[in-house]
C-alpha cells in the first residue's frame, strides 16, 4: 500500500490537478490544448531526443525486451479488433479504431514517470528503448489495419505512402530519429544547449500530466459501457500478463522485465483518441476508455509493481 502512495499517487494527483483546473474553468480548452501541443511537439520530443542520444544502443536494444513487449502488444491489437467484430458486433472500422486503443499504452505520461518513482532513474534504459519504437510501430499497425479495413478489396498502392506520412509528421518520432542519428555519430553539443535542452526537458513530463488531466475532463464516459471495460481489461491485464509471461521465458534482466510490464500495463494514452478522431469511428469508445482506464490504472499498476521483483 505505501507505493500506491509514494509513487503511483503523486503521478495522478498532478493528472488530478490539471483536470480539476479544467473543470473549474480555471484553464480554457485552448490553454490546455497549447499546454499538450506544448509537451508533444516540443519538450517530450526533446526529452527524446536527449534520452536516445545518450543511451548504449547496443546493450538496450536487445530484443527479448522488444519482442516481450510488442507480442503483448500486438495481442492485445488483435483480441481488442476481433472482440469488438465479433462479440460487440461493431464494423471493421469501429474494431480496428477498439483495437488500436488496446495498443497503444501510455508509455510516456504513465509508463515512464511510475517506472523512474518506482525504480529511479537509472532503471529507465527499456522504458527508453520500447518507447523509440513505440509510435512508429503502433502507427503502422493501425493505419496499415484501418485503410485495409477501409479499402474493402480496391487497390491499395497508396498505403506505404499513407503510413509514411503518418510516420514522418510525428514530433516523437522525429526527435527520436535525430537522437539515433546523434547517437551513431558520437555528435556533441555545446554547454549552453545542452543546459537550455536540460531546462526544457524537465517541463516535458510534469506539464504533460498537467496537460493529460485537462484533455480527459472532455471525455466523460458516455455509453459502451461493455466495450470500454473490454479495452480496459486488455490493456491494464492481458498486455502485461503476456508481457510478464515472455519476460519470464526470455529470462529478461529486473530492470527490463520492470521496464517492459510496467509499461505494458498503462492505461492507453490519448493518441488512442486522436486516432479513433482522425478516422471518425469509435471516438466515444476510445475517449472513455482512455479516462476510465487511467482512473483504474492507479489500483492496476500498484498490483503490477507488486507481482514484480
Amino acid at each position: 500500500m505505501q507505493a500506491l502512495f509514494d509513487i503511483i499517487l503523486p503521478v495522478f494527483l498532478v493528472i488530478g490537478a490539471g483536470y480539476l483546473a479544467s473543470w473549474r474553468g480555471l484553464l480554457p480548452d485552448n490553454a490546455v490544448d497549447g499546454l499538450m501541443g506544448f509537451t508533444q511537439t516540443i519538450a517530450i520530443p526533446c526529452l527524446l531526443f536527449t534520452a536516445i542520444w545518450q543511451l548504449d544502443l547496443g546493450t538496450n536494444f536487445s530484443p527479448p525486451i522488444l519482442i516481450s513487449f510488442y507480442l503483448g502488444a500486438a495481442s492485445g491489437f488483435v483480441a481488442g479488433l476481433l472482440g469488438a467484430r465479433y462479440i460487440f458486433g461493431r464494423d471493421w472500422e469501429d474494431s480496428v479504431a477498439i483495437g488500436f486503443a488496446c495498443l497503444f499504452s501510455n508509455s510516456l505520461l504513465l509508463g515512464l514517470p511510475i517506472t523512474e518513482r518506482a525504480y529511479g532513474p537509472d532503471a529507465l534504459s527499456g522504458n527508453y528503448a520500447i518507447i523509440a519504437m513505440h509510435s512508429p510501430f503502433c502507427y503502422a499497425l493501425g493505419i496499415t489495419a484501418m485503410e485495409i479495413a477501409r479499402a474493402r478489396g480496391t487497390e491499395l498502392r497508396h498505403l506505404p505512402l499513407t503510413v509514411g506520412r503518418a510516420m514522418f509528421r510525428n514530433g516523437l518520432v522525429i526527435g527520436i530519429m535525430i537522437g539515433v542519428a546523434f547517437n551513431l555519430g558520437n555528435v556533441t553539443l555545446p554547454a549552453p544547449v545542452m543546459q537550455a535542452l536540460d531546462m526544457i526537458t524537465r517541463t516535458a513530463l510534469p506539464a504533460a500530466l498537467f496537460a493529460l488531466g485537462g484533455v480527459l475532463f472532455r471525455y466523460r464516459p458516455e455509453g459502451d459501457l461493455r466495450t470500454i471495460l473490454y479495452v480496459c481489461a486488455i490493456s491494464l491485464a492481458l498486455h502485461p500478463a503476456i508481457t510478464f509471461a515472455l519476460g519470464h521465458g526470455f529470462g529478461l534482466s529486473t530492470d527490463s522485465l520492470r521496464s517492459a510490464v510496467m509499461t505494458g500495463a498503462m492505461a492507453p494514452g490519448v493518441n488512442a483518441y486522436v486516432f479513433a478522431n482522425m478516422y471518425g469511428r469509435a471516438k466515444r469508445v476510445a475517449a472513455s476508455s482512455v479516462l476510465l482506464a487511467t482512473g483504474l490504472c492507479l489500483f492496476t499498476s500498484w498490483v503490477w509493481l507488486h507481482l514484480l521483483p
